[in-house]
């Protein structure tokens, strides 16, 4: 649990035991709830493995063997624009899942709902329960130092499964009372209903990932940074005597671009190659620190279209 890929390899290994649970109790107490928890599981092990895919290959890329060289050889940009991907396609697959069962329930509800056997869904539903909780924890404390945002999705799904099953838990258990009484007609719609409120409950909570990814792959970029690499650029500029500038920026996954133009004047007294490395230093300690997650470029030109 100390590196991303062993958070995510437990995830998944937990993940689709929950989803096998899921499967064979709700075919056990025809719960469509169960069911769905079980599919939704399922899809979630799929993209916490691409995930894993993805991570393993961000980290083989920045090691220094024959495989890593074989690596930049042929993706001589890095890996990092896989990590939006990965995040929105998750999001998208997460939000779809969720919206199929939201209409299955409904057409439940509306024919008049179905039995279910509330004793094996309540055992299922307290086990899940348990299994989300102690797995979001364990992901929350390791992404202290971790700081991946896959994992900060993987527990974010984590606490949305944990959500639905929470629901599922205290609607089994008043459907279960409600059995033999008064209230016993209620008893098949506590399924379709839950699964629909549920439903929509969890649908919009991956939408800010959804977005986030988006805008990097869209290449739009962030104001903080922006404003951030400006302020830097102005200051350069006007202690160097430069004309003016031109930056542009973005955020891919957790990896940063930034390609930075100067405009010196015509004529301009030649400097050693050393100096302008020396000046690039400076630039580049004052936007941000070394790393593996950063792509900066700083040129100069004594002609503007070159900058544009």
């Amino acid at each position: 649990m100390l590196t991303e890929q062993g958070v995510l390899r437990a995830s998944i290994a937990v993940t689709v035991l929950i989803a096998v649970c899921g499967i064979v109790f709700g075919v056990l107490s025809g719960s469509f709830s169960i069911a769905f928890d079980g599919a939704y599981s399922l899809a979630d092990a799929g993209m916490t493995a691409l995930a894993l895919w993805v991570s393993n290959l961000i980290v083989q890329s920045a090691k220094d063997d024959a495989l890593a060289r074989g690596f930049k050889k042929r993706f001589t940009m890095g890996f990092w624009h896989l990590e939006p991907m990965v995040l929105g396609l998750n999001g998208v697959l997460l939000i779809s899942v969720a919206i199929y069962a939201l209409i299955n329930a409904v057409i439940s509800v509306l024919s008049g709902g179905h039995d279910l056997e509330f004793g094996f869904a309540i055992v299922y539903a307290a086990v899940v329960l348990v299994a989300c909780i102690t797995m979001a924890v364990i992901g929350m404390r390791a992404n202290r130092q971790l700081n991946s945002d896959f994992i900060a999705l993987d527990v974010k799904a984590w606490i949305m499964s944990g959500g639905i099953t929470l629901a599922l838990l205290i609607a089994f258990i008043i459907g279960y009372f409600a059995e033999g009484s008064r209230l016993a007609w209620i008893a098949p719609y506590v399924d379709p209903a839950v699964l629909a409120i549920v439903c929509l409950i969890i649908i919009p909570m991956p939408v800010g990932t959804v977005r986030q990814a988006f805008s990097d792959m869209l290449l739009i970029a962030p104001l903080d940074l922006k404003r951030h690499v400006d302020r830097v650029a102005i200051d350069t500029a006007s202690k160097h005597g430069f004309l003016s500038y031109r930056a542009y920026v973005a955020k891919v996954g957790r990896a940063i671009q930034v390609e930075l133009y100067f405009i010196v004047p015509q004529n301009w007294p030649a400097k050693r190659i050393e100096e302008w490395d020396g000046l690039r230093d400076e630039i580049g300690a004052a936007i941000v620190g070394e790393g593996q997650t950063r792509w900066l470029t700083i040129a100069f030109t004594a002609d503007p279209e070159w900058a544009e």
